[in-house]
């Protein structure tokens, strides 16, 4: 689920980790890479001098374009950069609201705590998208009910984006904001180089990301306590702690590789969901209908497919019965021939329901 999204490829990361020169990932990746660059070699040598010839004129053409595409990216950003400050006021009144630190109008100031703002504000918004809903577990709801506000702005040195989750003061951890930043060595690709998390400090028996396992010693051990076993265990706070790149002097195999990348653009396709949808859109995501517009398109594309396969299963019954009644009809023919020349032979008529005749036809046995 592929779509607009800003998702990187195999040759992306290359690229990024290659600026960081990290050698071992890239040598894991180097045979890929290496038959990708051979195979379009091998067109360009395959064809012939005139081909050849309207194919550079054709290069040439591609390069002008990505001139002028090079120069949108630029216009593009600052004109995001102008009306993201125009965005701002909006958001901050939107915050207001959420928190209850003003009241619409029309409304009197609401005097219990409980009924002020929106409550659970974000945690819907977020669970309301599919690919955040993945994220979060039953457990951490308990600790989003307390996020107050995200933020997303620019990053200059180096490019990149960063998050921010302002949180209330809560019972699970100490952090009042949490943050996640991206770093790109192209934002408009984009290629990212690597992600950096908050380091959460938990209350002592409320991290979420960990879970404690107790076991009863074996018996006869000499040691009678019980044995305490720590697991990482699925959690949106893990989005905190994202995957890492090698060092240059570490070893990595390709399949280690190939498992990096996929964690890397999960990560990144949560990050960019939050700062491109989330942020800009959240009332819409809290209401159900940002859900509606963009995964409605998808259930009514299942449901005529559904109808076209209902359709298409009548259509077979209908023919899968003209044919039985036909195979009935030349059965009872035959039979009739068969009882006809039992008779002349002097023979017996056998009763209802012990020959073919009386066999219920294959409609009924359906039923």
């Amino acid at each position: 689920m592929s779509t607009n999204k800003d998702n990187f490829n195999v040759a992306d990361l290359s690229t990024a980790l290659n600026a960081e020169d990290r050698a071992d990932l890239v040598n894991a990746l180097k045979n890929k890479l290496q038959d990708l660059a051979g195979k379009h070699s091998d067109v360009l040598e395959s064809l012939t001098p005139v081909v050849r010839k309207r194919v550079d004129a054709l290069r040439e053409i591609q390069t002008q374009h990505d001139d002028l595409e090079a120069k949108f990216f630029e216009e593009r950003a600052i004109l995001e950069a102008k009306y993201q400050k125009l965005y701002q006021p909006l958001y901050t009144k939107r915050y207001e609201i959420v928190n209850g630190e003003v009241e619409v109008e029309g409304l009197e100031p609401a005097k219990d705590v409980e009924e002020k703002g929106v409550p659970d504000f974000w945690l819907i918004a977020m669970k309301n998208n599919e690919v955040l809903a993945e994220e979060i577990s039953e457990r951490d709801e308990g600790a989003l009910k307390f996020l107050r506000d995200i933020k997303w702005s620019r990053v200059d040195n180096p490019k990149g984006f960063k998050l921010e989750f302002y949180f209330d003061t809560n019972t699970f951890f100490k952090n009042s904001v949490l943050t996640k930043t991206y770093h790109m060595i192209d934002e408009d690709e984009p290629i990212l180089e690597k992600a950096i998390g908050t380091e959460i400090e938990w209350y002592p028996g409320k991290s979420l990301t960990q879970k404690i396992l107790k076991k009863k010693p074996k018996k006869g051990s000499k040691n009678a306590k019980p044995i305490t076993k720590t697991e990482q265990c699925e959690s949106f706070f893990n989005f905190f702690s994202p995957p890492q790149v090698p060092e240059e002097d570490d070893d990595i195999d390709e399949d280690a590789a190939e498992e990096l990348q996929n964690l890397m653009e999960q990560d990144y396709d949560i990050g960019s969901t939050i700062r491109d949808k989330i942020i800009p859109h959240a009332v819409s995501w809290f209401t159900g209908e940002a859900a509606q517009d963009e995964y409605g398109d998808i259930e009514e594309d299942d449901e005529e497919e559904d109808e076209d396969d209902e359709e298409d299963d009548e259509d077979d019954e209908e023919e899968d019965d003209d044919e039985d009644d036909e195979e009935d009809d030349e059965e009872e023919s035959k039979n009739r021939k068969k009882s006809s020349a039992v008779r002349k032979k002097g023979g017996v008529r056998a009763p209802a329901g012990d020959g073919p005749q009386g066999e219920r036809p294959p409609e009924c046995k359906q039923q």
